[in-house]
């Protein structure tokens, strides 16, 4: 998400007056009578402040996306990283500020107009004094932009139109292998700052359908008990973007992980990702010397889901992941009457 440069309050007030200043300067060498150039300065000094603050305000507003005509996962990223509701309180402050700053200007332009020459400059101070004042009250709001601005500086780019896939299973059971088989290229890593090491994300192409392969390291690779509230409202931005959980087991138990605690994990992320179908995947099946283990899964998991056996290191099973890819896109069509 692009946010455009979020500066300080008191840069703010120093551009505003610098050019204000300038503004001044070219009105000093006008042909203007004496009597009213002293007015006209001062007048421009305020008009210009305010505009300048305004403007400055206003590119933020116009070049920050509105966060609820995203597609959700963007706005659930948003949420759990800064708050919506706190991003969208800084900017209304920037349309508060516009607001005032617009009165101001009305109000102090007509009282330098009023005003005798020589007390033009002093009316101007009081201005200034007053712009001042509310481009400070919304320092907090304008600091806050900025955070916001370095937090979503990186946020992945996913492919909200393509049949996503989102990898689970403990580490080391093959998931990047598996990534990188099914769509042939070098994922690419992009930001997450809910995982240890960043959003992996593979795309291909297959009959002029676009699917997105995903992988969170440190995410959906550990029990749910160990997860902070942050990853946990994590996991709703990645709900909204998968259409299919792939949960890759290791019957081969050489990750490190014991059948029944892969197991246990493939039932918490059923129950978290409860509206989005799961396949589970048995991987390392190259590896595997005691059937038991096999046994022992499929009697624990799904019945209806029928797992899927590879070994992604030999590229063997991928071309079926593919089909089961290409025939659950096929399906959703289907339900959604495309």
């Amino acid at each position: 998400m692009f946010l455009p440069n979020i500066p300080t309050s008191e840069e703010v007030i120093d551009k505003a007056f610098r050019r204000a200043k300038k503004a001044a300067a070219r009105v000093r060498t006008s042909k203007i009578h004496r009597q009213h150039k002293s007015k006209r300065i001062e007048e421009v000094r305020v008009q210009t402040a305010c505009q300048v603050i305004k403007d400055t305000f206003e590119e933020i507003l116009e070049k920050t996306p509105h966060v609820e005509e995203l597609p959700m996962f963007y706005q659930d990223y948003i949420d759990v990283a800064v708050g919506v509701d706190e991003l969208k309180k800084s900017l209304g402050a920037l349309n508060w500020a516009n607001g005032v700053l617009e009165k101001l200007q009305n109000q102090y332009t007509f009282k330098i107009r009023r005003s005798p020459p020589e007390n033009a400059s002093q009316v101007r101070r009081a201005a200034f004094g007053r712009i001042s004042s509310v481009v400070k009250r919304i320092s907090d709001e304008l600091d806050f932009l900025n955070y916001a601005k370095q937090k979503l500086r990186n946020v992945p780019t996913v492919d909200t139109d393509a049949t996503t896939a989102v990898i689970a299973g403990f580490p080391n059971v093959g998931k990047s292998t598996l990534l990188r088989q099914i769509t042939n290229a070098e994922p690419e890593v992009a930001d997450y700052p809910f995982t240890t090491k960043g959003i992996q994300i593979g795309h291909f192409e297959l009959r002029w359908q676009k699917y997105q392969i995903i992988d969170t390291p440190g995410l959906l690779d550990r029990p749910v008990q160990e997860m902070n509230q942050i990853e946990l409202n994590a996991m709703v931005a990645l709900e909204h973007l998968a259409d299919l959980i792939l949960f890759i087991f290791d019957p081969s138990q050489t990750s490190g992980f014991p059948v029944e605690n892969q197991v246990n994990l493939y039932w918490e992320i059923k129950k978290i990702f409860r509206n989005t179908p799961v396949r589970s995947l048995f991987n390392k099946m190259d590896l595997v010397d005691d059937e038991e283990n096999i046994k022992y899964i499929e009697q624990h998991i799904d019945t209806s889901d029928k797992p899927l056996m590879v070994a992604a290191s030999e590229g063997s099973g991928i071309s079926e992941i593919i089909k089961i890819l290409e025939e659950f896109n096929r399906e959703n069509k289907i339900t959604r009457g495309e």
